[in-house]
């Protein structure tokens, strides 16, 4: 769960776990079913979906944003995915609940604080994934509306059931992650990509339509170098007992993450930049935002090693105001560059 201000960042390393029930130490019994509601929704990260914004890029790049039937589709895909990585963050939950109470922010989540019971907790995740499933029903094998464009994945075995694939295919890799891959060096950072380039795959999958290799390209190194931020920040702020909350930070040192970050940002910058110039059917006035992810990433670099931030880099968005503001004048821009200026010109 989300801490609300920095001096809640900067809990005492030296405080003793929490007890089950309880933030302060002490023992409680467990609330009422009804009363761990608030709990569970907590436990499912609402504000963490905003990772699953990556579904609705293919259909803003596709030049797509006015098919209705299309914003239809991805906006269920994006609530399956939604669903879905709720689902697996209580079951990561879950199973960290031990180590969690000895992280400064993660003690105070719903299940390492005790305020949300595993029976609870397991329950919340069915329904996510029941509801997930319903989504992708409707969206692969109903396929309403009917689309009216040729599928351009028939040969790979038609949009819909890639689409249930990358879904599924997400779901199973992060269950194995919980399970053993996060424990694992560079595999864990090499998963959390992976992870955003199935998002990407699924919004094209969704709209149907192709999309540039390029943009995956791109969603690839991204999501490494914002995964690798998130390590070298858990490994600053957690000091000696990063190794007791989770075993592979014992293998990463601050000069190893700040070469392998610097590798990874020049590869997103040079990638972003190639994918504006050389990408088939992308606007090449597209370079114009360039500028702005450079900013943006030299922002969020700022933010890693000078104020020791990028544990959480869903909440890094929506609490910087200068990396927020980045982002909405590039949405701006490219919403414009590739829908208001060819509408003038018509």
């Amino acid at each position: 769960m989300s801490i609300g201000s920095h001096q809640q960042d900067t809990v005492d390393m030296a405080a003793p776990p929490l007890a089950p029930g309880g933030t302060d130490g002490i023992a409680r019994p467990k609330r009422g079913f009804f009363r761990q509601f608030p709990a569970a929704v907590a436990a499912m990260r609402p504000r963490q979906w905003s990772k699953n914004g990556l579904v609705l890029l293919a259909l803003v790049f596709a030049h797509r944003l006015t098919d209705l039937s299309a914003v239809g589709r991805v906006l269920m895909a994006f609530f399956a995915f939604s669903l879905a990585a709720s689902a697996v963050y209580i079951v990561n939950d879950i199973a960290d609940r031990e180590k969690d109470r000895v992280h400064p922010r993660k003690r105070l989540r719903p299940l390492a604080s005790g305020r949300l019971s595993i029976p609870f907790a397991v329950v919340a995740a069915l329904l996510c994934l029941a509801g997930a499933a319903a989504l992708t029903y409707v969206l692969a094998v109903q396929r309403l509306p009917s689309l009216a464009d040729p599928d351009p994945f028939a040969t790979w075995g038609g949009a819909p059931m890639l689409f249930v694939a990358t879904l599924a295919g997400y779901v199973a890799m992060n269950l194995v992650y919980s399970a053993w891959l996060k424990h694992q060096v560079l595999w864990d950072v090499f998963i959390i990509a992976a992870g955003f380039v199935l998002r990407a795959m699924a919004g094209a999958f969704a709209v149907p339509v192709k999309i540039s290799p390029w943009f995956y390209l791109c969603t690839t190194f991204l999501a490494l170098f914002l995964a690798l931020g998130k390590r070298r920040a858990e490994l600053v702020r957690l000091n000696t007992a990063a190794g007791e909350h989770r075993r592979n930070l014992r293998e990463y040192t601050l000069q190893l993450l700040d070469q392998l970050l610097a590798v990874v940002v020049t590869c997103t910058l040079i990638s972003y930049s190639l994918y504006t110039f050389l990408a088939d059917g992308v606007s090449h006035s597209l370079m114009a935002t360039i500028p702005f992810v450079v900013f943006g990433l030299f922002r969020y670099m700022y933010l890693i090693y000078v104020k020791g931030d990028g544990d959480s880099p869903d909440e890094v968005l929506w609490r910087d105001k200068q990396i927020l503001g980045t982002v909405a004048l590039c949405v701006i821009v490219i919403l414009g560059l590739l829908y208001v200026v060819p509408a003038l010109r018509a």
